[in-house]
């Protein structure tokens, strides 16, 4: 752990059974009136869109944007911020998963500094405050509802765009899991297991700190208990709470802390062979633990302990992972995917690149992620 760190939550969160009502209150109180809401096809069609409108009593609609995917590409955003722009909204509300809140985060960029989005890569680029934003997870994942990060697809050239500054974060994070039982089992496991990748790798980063470290551990009790029970039970809303709270503390953890070579690996997976991040990040997680572990000190003796009361370090944390991964019916070889041997070289490149590897506690170059995507093969 660095001997300096800082921490920084600019966001309101309300969490609880029907917090969805709260939400009219709160952006009255911003003194905004016009919402322009952020969202996909999928939300709008099952009723949560819908849901989520009936309860703007006092708020104008400026617009609704329902064309985001699961990896939002710039042209997206910069269309989504043209037509937020041409209807005079003076606040924005994502509502979905990561891609929705990500997407939005983007938008409010754009919408309030002008320019292109990719002006504003990287970091140090977003220097004051942005437009106000509400955000409503309907996934139990990203955490991106209190995050720093948004991270775009730039499509032309096969990666991510990473956008990071402190005031990308929302104002606001509604944690209401009634909106969550819609979503199904392979969705529930494979965004609980992107929040576990969050709290696992930011406990181990080489930028965590006390906060984020108990933050995490709070999130993997969480995810360990009551991923499975979300899984079998979608209505089962003690569960779905869990489960937002945990992506939530995993969130704001590595918004701090940062994360590490599972991520990499899942963002280029991702970019380049349109492997679902979360599924990603959990088929990676129990060998890039491996690999890191295999160091003095082991990274992960502390977290073992606070978590099973052992300190068998990384070891045993990739076996209970797996298990995990098993029993939520989510791959844990790349090989299931169809990936070909064939793809690992250029995944490996690709995240050796990545900027979650500069906080990864072990140094790894190309050629040890080669060597962590054969493990996983």
């Amino acid at each position: 752990m660095s001997d300096y760190w800082q921490f920084y939550l600019p966001t309101r969160i309300i969490a609880g059974p029907g917090t969805l009502q709260d939400l009219p209150e709160h952006i009255l109180a911003s003194e905004h009136r016009r919402v322009f809401l952020i969202t996909d096809r999928v939300l709008r069609q099952n009723g949560i869109v819908d849901k989520v409108v009936s309860v703007l009593k006092g708020v104008e609609m400026a617009g609704i944007f329902d064309e985001v995917t699961p990896d939002s590409e710039v042209a997206l955003v910069e269309k989504a911020a043209r037509l937020a722009g041409e209807t005079g909204a003076d606040y924005l509300l994502a509502v979905g998963g990561g891609s929705c809140i990500d997407t939005a985060k983007a938008v409010n960029l754009v919408l309030s500094r002008g320019g292109n989005l990719r002006d504003y890569e990287g970091f140090g680029q977003i220097n004051t405050p942005l437009g106000p934003m509400a955000a409503i997870p309907t996934t139990a994942g990203t955490g991106s509802e209190v995050t720093q990060y948004a991270l775009i697809l730039d499509k032309q050239n096969h990666y991510k765009i990473t956008f990071l500054s402190p005031y990308l974060a929302p104002a606001l994070a509604i944690l209401d899991p009634e909106l969550t039982i819609s979503m199904p089992p392979g969705l529930t496991a494979a965004t609980g297991m992107d929040a576990l990748g969050h709290a696992v790798e930011s406990f181990v980063s080489t930028s965590t700190g006390p906060l984020a470290r108990g933050l995490a551990t709070e999130a993997c009790e969480l995810i360990f208990r009551n991923l499975p029970r979300a899984v079998a039970a979608g209505d089962d809303l003690a569960a779905r709470l869990a489960m937002l709270l945990a992506s939530n503390l995993a969130g704001i953890a590595f918004s701090n802390a940062l994360v590490g070579c599972a991520h990499a690996l899942a963002h280029a997976l991702g970019a380049l062979r349109e492997v679902p991040h979360g599924v990603a990040v959990g088929l990676m997680l129990p060998h890039s633990i491996r690999f890191n572990s295999r160091q003095e000190p082991d990274p992960y003796r502390e977290l073992t302990c606070r978590l099973f009361g052992s300190t068998a370090g990384g070891e045993m944390l990739a076996d209970m992972i797996t298990r995990l991964l098993q029993e939520c019916n989510l791959p844990y070889r790349l090989s299931q995917l169809g990936l070909a041997e064939d793809d690992l070289p250029a995944v490996a490149g690709s995240a050796s690149v990545d900027g979650a590897m500069y906080t990864n506690p072990r140094l790894a170059d190309a050629e040890d992620l080669l060597v962590i995507l054969q493990s996983a093969y």
